[in-house]
């Protein structure tokens, strides 16, 4: 199976467009393409304000602790 080069990001922009969709866009209907416009610049600014950078994967698993290794002598 080929997988792009950068589809790691197109996954991304996916999910942001979905937010952006719900958040602008659904349930709305506009009169004119200034209305679209407005609605676009609110949510866009919304979205902003509460922006954090996008860390992948899980955060890293806490060191273990070593086990003592008993020795049983016969």
């Amino acid at each position: 199976m080929f997988i792009p080069k950068g589809a790691c990001r197109l996954n991304l922009h996916q999910a942001w467009w979905r937010i952006f969709r719900r958040q602008a866009l659904a349930g709305q209907t506009f009169a004119n393409p200034g209305e679209i416009a407005y609605a676009t610049t609110v949510a866009a600014a919304q979205l902003n304000t509460r922006a954090r950078p996008w860390i992948w994967g899980r955060p890293a698993p806490e060191p273990r602790q070593r086990r003592r290794r008993f020795i049983y002598l016969l």
